[in-house]
């Protein structure tokens, strides 16, 4: 396999509803995961939903992207950072971010996204 980027997929239990629904605090604690991953920031968007105050917050990397969604009501988020390349370091700025939002629990995982020997490719319908 050609690996081409790496995905990786966390679910945060537990976490401070407060800081779960603090748009700012979010936004800060993805812009320095990004400086930790050691990528290069291209954008961001985020949005803070009412009633419950969930939060999603989107950062446009080089090398591809970190999101964040919150739940404040059940202490929880989900956390994703896909990185392209060998530059930047995507397990960094998961470090950052859980260090910063200190789940009770994470579940974590990585895919490996890339690209198959295409001589043993065969198109899937």
């Amino acid at each position: 396999m050609k690996v081409l980027g790496r995905h990786i997929i966390a679910e945060m239990y537990g976490c401070d509803s407060s800081l779960l629904s603090d748009i700012d605090k979010s936004v800060s604690i993805l812009r320095e995961a990004v400086e930790a991953a050691g990528a290069t920031y291209l954008g961001e968007f985020h949005k803070k939903f009412e009633p419950w105050g969930g939060i999603t917050v989107i950062i446009a990397l080089a090398e591809s992207h970190i999101s964040l969604h919150t739940w404040p009501e059940y202490g929880y988020a989900a956390l994703d950072i896909f990185t392209c390349g060998e530059k930047a370091d995507p397990w960094r700025a998961y470090e950052y971010v859980v260090r910063s939002f200190k789940p009770e629990k994470v579940n974590v995982t990585e895919m490996v996204r890339g690209l198959i020997k295409m001589e043993k490719f065969q198109e899937t319908r």
